[in-house]
């Protein structure tokens, strides 16, 4: 079962929505999934399905309501791509975990469901490292977070599991990047960092061009063991 929800904000004086799917049985856990640069498209609905057909309740918050609420874009799209990174420009990152922590709230107060992990992808796998860093989700995955090596002054804030997929031609983080991700994560005992060697930004898309079928079904089933290891 799908549906559209309304969150509070953290100070309570606004609301913004939420894309909800639903187990057919008491969830497990609650699992919130954190959009591209591309807003809660067709895509990131479908990875909210396929975690409720798991048995989680998942939830995929409306993060640039702010700018413009409800944006669903196509990565293809030439004109709503070069929208996407306009968006993202103009996107204020430390208000969207505000509101990621506002639903992780809701999830808990709401929903009653007191596990909670959250999952990310693009500008959402920053987010998730953020949100590993800056709240207390139980678990976290980054799926080719962009700038990470920017945010390794907040790696020792990290108190639960993180895991970061990281494909190793991301023509959105290059090789130094991915260097310093790996020199200032390799040694902490709550995060592990998987590289697919070869791949570029994208990759685990359910739609479109940027999908790698292996290695998006590699990059998932690890994501899938993850949670059932620490959100189970």
């Amino acid at each position: 079962m799908t549906e559209t929800v309304t969150i509070p904000t953290l100070s309570g004086t606004e609301e913004f929505t939420a894309y909800v799917a639903r187990p057919t049985e008491r969830p497990k856990a609650a699992i919130l999934v954190i959009q591209e640069i591309f807003g809660v498209n067709a895509g990131i609905r479908r990875k909210c399905d396929k975690l409720a057909e798991e048995g989680y309740l998942a939830i995929a918050p409306d993060l640039f309501w702010r700018l413009e609420p409800g944006v669903q874009l196509d990565p293809d799209v030439e004109p709503e791509f070069q929208r996407a990174l306009d968006l993202m420009g103009r996107f204020n990152q430390d208000q969207g975990i505000r509101d990621i922590e506002a639903t992780i709230h809701h999830i808990r107060r709401e929903e009653s469901v007191p596990k909670v992990g959250c999952v990310g992808y693009c500008l959402g796998g920053r987010l998730a490292f953020m949100t590993a860093a800056r709240t207390d989700i139980d678990a976290s995955v980054g799926y080719y977070g962009v700038g990470i090596d920017g945010l390794l002054g907040e790696k020792h804030a990290i108190a639960n599991p993180l895991m970061l997929h990281i494909p190793t031609e991301d023509g959105f983080v290059d090789k130094n990047t991915q260097k310093a991700m790996h020199d200032g994560l390799d040694d902490h005992p709550k995060v592990t960092l998987h590289d697919y060697e070869g791949l570029d930004h994208g990759f685990a898309t359910e739609f479109g061009k940027r999908r790698s079928e292996d290695a998006a079904q590699l990059a998932d089933s690890r994501t899938a063991e993850f949670f059932a290891r620490h959100l189970g």
